[in-house]
């Protein structure tokens, strides 16, 4: 049996998640909080960076999302292919990965840090950065998601694992507007997969911990 690290309310927990439900593959979810300690001591001995999620197999712990995901197709292979068997479709789909990593949540994620004092960074500053970054992100993508279903063509992928959380929370923090409307329609359609829904409902209890507040809608 496959056991999974991490937390309900974790963006890279939810990624994780997103290729383990979409092609229900067994699993146990072992959460990371003050109401699991026995949890934490066995993460930290696995992972000593103290970052979730961690996939175990055995004798074998995985991190980092993407190489979790791209493990899971490997190892654990289901219906749904999130990474193309076609080298050149899978360098786009690891490119759009990528990008929502390092360019939408990475931004949104400076205006939590600083929000949290755990960056040497006033929240205001952190807030306005990070609003800098992704308003550069929203437009690119305006652009690149034009025509398509999903971020890299018709087929759902690690890509569009990579959206559903970057751009969910995202939004919280620089709301995907009218201003952005393929973006906008891109992201609901995100919610819609069962997948990411079901990620959205396990996580609504823990929404009130959004540092910078979170919205009503979704």
């Amino acid at each position: 049996m496959l056991v999974l690290y991490g937390h309900p309310f974790s963006s890279y927990t939810q990624k994780a998640l997103i290729a383990l439900y979409e092609n229900e593959t067994p699993f146990e979810f072992r959460e990371i909080g003050p109401e699991h300690p026995d949890n934490i001591g066995a993460w930290l001995e696995r992972w000593p960076m103290a970052l979730f999620p961690v996939l175990v197999d055995g004798d074998r712990s995985l991190v980092e999302t993407s190489i979790i995901i791209e493990y899971l197709q490997l190892k654990h292979p289901g219906p749904v292919r999130l990474i193309p068997d076609d080298p050149m479709a899978a360098l786009d789909v690891r490119f759009m990965d990528r990008f929502f990593d390092l360019h939408v949540m990475d931004a949104q994620q400076v205006a939590v840090a600083s929000k949290l004092g755990r960056i040497p960074m006033t929240a205001e500053d952190g807030l306005a950065l990070a609003h800098e970054r992704l308003r550069k992100a929203y437009g690119w993508l305006e652009g690149a998601l034009a025509g398509k279903t999903w971020a890299c063509g018709e087929s759902y992928s690690l890509a569009d694992a990579a959206a559903s959380t970057s751009l969910f929370y995202a939004d919280w923090v620089l709301e995907i507007t009218d201003a952005w409307p393929v973006l906008r329609a891109y992201r609901q359609r995100l919610l819609k997969r069962p997948s990411f829904a079901r990620c959205v409902e396990e996580a609504r209890y823990f929404r009130p911990f959004f540092p910078l507040g979170a919205p009503d809608r979704d």
